[in-house]
Formats: structure tokens, sequence, C-alpha cells
């Protein structure tokens, strides 16, 4: 077969494919016609394409091949079927944060298979077996992990930190700060692994403790492990410290929920010259202050500004809809323990400040009750929300930047959850910890894919886009000249305008 230009009377030219094997000449297929030189052109390609994609076969017109001998053809010429679409964008995006420069081709395919396809490592063996036609072993990876922990993980974060502030155009001022624990899948405890306070109600296994540090735009900058049984508020102060060394920050604005807002840590603030933004404990404030806090009769989304015995900003307001929410809270929670009384389970030691149990009460030695004027008084707190700042931020921007703090608990929902960071199987702390920066950089890498498909003005959610790209597969072709081409199968809508747009 070859391909021929016949001129029409029109002046176009007319591309065909034509087959000669016979002694006869036919026209196998017309790819097309047009009077435009560089139309032609392409025209010329597709019909060499045409060619070769039918492996030399000479009865290919139309009607007339055989179809036993053409699919047994194409069959022969295909070397394999793989899973494309994550390495197409993924991939892509991967290489732009920077990742690359880490010279551990594994690292790559780790944390893209974390996204595609979030499992332990001995099921990711498989994953990458079946879906990506790479063959390892389980030691394979754990040597891998050994390396990575010794040469290249602190290099991760800090190309990562790099990715993040220029995509902020440099504006780095401002990070948030909260904590979780990760539980493991094994009875025995170390030094590292400890049971301790569980925020996945995993009290019975060892854990560790996480402190995360965000940007405004939720991406993560940086982490730090601590022993299962840390008190949570102890860490927020070194992971700061060390990062603010790390990168030479003079001027850092840290926000934090109250569960880290301590006497202790603000004295810590204060003395390293940090500025923050604290979810404050208004009812732990001193009887003065609660008195005024009480007195405000605030309207709805209205504030007041206080000064607390040290000198530090207290922001008060009120939210109508807050105050919905914690009455409907206060009394589920009654409903609970009114229950738990009525069926015998309570006993002295639940007389205690933990969640409802505020509301019980010891009448005479052994008799437990509910005190509901307690529980009425408590009522005069709804829809009351306090921020404590050294900040020159005014009231507005200190709330506005405070709500921001949801960020880092979504960020850590799409760690625990999507990336299925937790439980942690193995037992080694080096491997946890390269463990956690496969995590980290997965995070990074579903964040800035986010992000692109927002900027690109693609309406899909990252979990919708991820799906489609599981489902962009590419046969592997042999072609005649001996030459590998792949063939990608994008044929819905969804799956070629993700590729177009990351192309």
């Amino acid at each position: 077969m070859f391909v021929r230009a016949k001129k029409n009377r029109s002046g176009s030219v007319s591309v065909q494919v034509i087959d000669k094997s016979s002694g006869v000449y036919k026209v196998v297929k017309t790819i097309g016609s047009s009077s435009d030189e560089l139309e032609v052109k392409k025209l010329k390609k597709l019909a060499n394409e045409f060619i070769l994609s039918f492996h030399g076969q000479q009865t290919l017109a139309f009607g007339q091949q055989d179809d036993d001998i053409f699919y047994q053809s194409v069959y022969n010429s295909i070397q394999k079927v793989q899973m494309l679409g994550p390495e197409l964008v993924l991939g892509r995006i991967f290489d732009q944060i920077g990742f690359n420069l880490i010279p551990e081709e594994l690292f790559r395919h780790l944390v893209i298979s974390r996204l595609i396809y979030p499992v332990s490592k001995l099921k990711t063996i498989d994953y990458l077996q079946k879906y990506k036609g790479i063959t390892i072993t389980v030691n394979e990876i754990y040597r891998f992990m050994d390396r990575f922990h010794k040469s290249h993980m602190e290099e991760a974060k800090k190309i990562s930190y790099t990715h993040t502030v220029g995509v902020l155009g440099g504006q780095f001022g401002m990070i948030f700060y909260d904590v979780t624990t990760l539980y493991f899948e094994a009875a025995d405890e170390d030094d590292f692994r400890i049971s301790g306070f569980s925020k996945d109600g995993k009290h019975s296994n060892p854990q560790i403790v996480l402190g995360l540090l965000v940007s405004q735009n939720g991406y993560p900058l940086d982490y730090e492990a601590f022993q299962g049984n840390s008190f949570e508020g102890h860490t927020m102060l070194p992971v700061i410290e060390r990062f603010k060394a790390k990168y030479k920050l003079e001027k850092l604005t840290v926000i934090a929920d109250a569960g880290l807002m301590s006497n202790s840590n603000i004295k810590l603030l204060r003395a390293k010259k940090c500025e923050f933004l604290l979810g404050g404990r208004i009812k732990n404030e001193t009887d003065t202050l609660k008195k005024k806090i009480l007195s405000l009769k605030l309207e709805d989304k209205k504030y007041s500004e206080l000064k607390r015995p040290d000198g530090l900003r207290l922001i008060v307001q009120f939210s109508s809809s807050r105050a919905s929410k914690d009455a409907h809270n206060r009394a589920k929670g009654m409903e609970r323990l009114k229950k738990k009384l009525a069926s015998g389970k309570l006993s002295k030691k639940h007389i205690n400040n933990k969640g409802y149990n505020k509301y019980l009460k010891l009448e005479g030695d052994v008799t437990i009750t509910i005190d509901e004027q307690k529980y009425e008084k408590d009522s005069a707190w709804d829809g009351l929300k306090g921020y404590v700042t050294n900040t020159k931020l005014s009231a507005d921007q200190v709330m506005d930047s405070y709500r921001q703090l949801w960020q880092v608990e979504r960020t850590f929902r799409i760690t625990k959850t999507d990336l299925k960071i937790r439980p942690i199987f193995h037992y080694k702390k080096r491997r946890i910890e390269a463990h956690l920066s496969i995590a980290f950089a997965s995070c990074k890498l579903y964040k800035e894919f986010e992000r692109q498909l927002k900027e690109k003005g693609i309406a899909l959610s990252a979990e919708k886009a991820l799906d489609i790209l599981k489902t962009i597969f590419g046969i592997i072709l042999k072609l005649p000249s001996g030459k590998e081409k792949i063939m990608l199968l994008d044929k819905t809508i969804e799956q070629q305008s993700i590729l177009k747009h990351f192309s």
C-alpha cells in the first residue's frame, strides 16, 4: 500500500491510500481533501499512520478484509495495556512541584499510587504490577524507605515548601497549626508508638501524635511526629521553632484552635516574639472577665473587644446559628447523660469536667444526680466565640483569618480519608517517618491537582477527577518498524477534557 495525492479539477488535493497487491490499483481509503498545503501534509501523515496501523495487510478495503486476520494482526501488535491517566496528569504535576529532583523512581510511583490506590505497601506491589507493569518486592520497598529516610526526607519537605511559596507569590506570613493522632494495627508498644488519647477513637492501639503546619490555601508546609502519649499542647512550639529556623523566617503569625491555647503556650509564643491568633476558651477566663462577656448582649454577627489581665486582646463574637447548634448539642449531651444515669452505668469516677459529665453531681455519699441549674446557666454561653491575639489585625481580620483554620482540618481529613495514612503497619521508626513523608508528598500533590483543576476552570472535584484518571488506559502497540506506540483509550468527553487541560 502507498499514499497517493490526487489533484482534483477544483484545485484541491485528495489524499488516498492505494493498494496494488493483486496487480490492480484499488482505493482502500480516502483520508480527505484540501487546497491548503499544510492541511495536505497532515492528511498524508494520517494516511501513513493508517497504513502502519493495519500492519501491512494487502486486503484492507472496507467490506473485503478478513476480520480474523485483522483481529489477529492487531492482537499480535499489542505489547501491554496500562493505566496511563495518573502518570499523564499527576506525573506532570509531580514534576512541576519539583519532586522529580529526588533521584528515586520508586518515590514517584509510591506518591502517585497513594492518590490512586491508597493501600498497604504489600497491596501496592500488586497494584504496580497489575496496572503499571512494574515488578518489585516488598524488601525492595523497605530498602527504598530506609534510603529515603536517610537522604531525601527533608529534601521532599523543602521542595514542597519552595513550590508553595511560589504559588503564593512570595506572600508568606500566616501559618495554621493543628494536631491529630495516627494509630497502628499492632498490640505492642515501644518508645515511639505509645497508647494515648486517640482522636480516631482507637484508645487501645499504640499511636503517634502528628503536628501539621499548613499555608493559607491548605498546602501542607511541614510536619513532625511525636510519641503517642505526647500532650498536644506541647507539640506546637517545637514544630514552629524548627520551621522558622529551617527557612530563616523572621515574622510569622500562628493560628491554632482553642485546644492548643494554654497559658504556657502563650508565654512561650510571646517570649519567642511570635504573633498568634488562638481560639479563646472564654469559659476559662477570670470571673471578672466572664461577667463582662455575659453582659455584652451581642446581636447576631456582632462582636466586642475586651482586654485580658495579661494585656492580650480578647475578641468575642455572637452568632445566632452557632447558638442554635450549641443548644442542640447540649440537649443531646444531656439526653445521653440521663440514659446512662438511668442504666446505672455512672459512678463517682464519672464526676469530672470531661464533656457533659460536668453536669453530674454527688448528693450525699452515693447518689449521683444531674445538676439542672448548671445546665441552664450554660445556655448563657450559647453562640459566643472567643479569639485571643497579640496581633494588630482588626477584629474582622482576626475572625476571617481564624475561619481559615478549616484548611488544616481538611488537609488532615484528606490525609486520613482519601490517602488512608492510617492505620500504619510499619514498626521501625525510620520507616514510619518515611511513610509519613510519602503521605505528605501525596497530600501536596493532591492539593496542587485541586488548585490546578480550579485554575483551569474544570468543574470537577479532585476526588471525581482522580476517579476519571483511573479509567484512562492505553495500549502499547509494536509497529512493523519495530518501534512502540501508545494508543490512548480516552473515549469519553471527561477523559479527553482532563487530558487536554493538563497536556
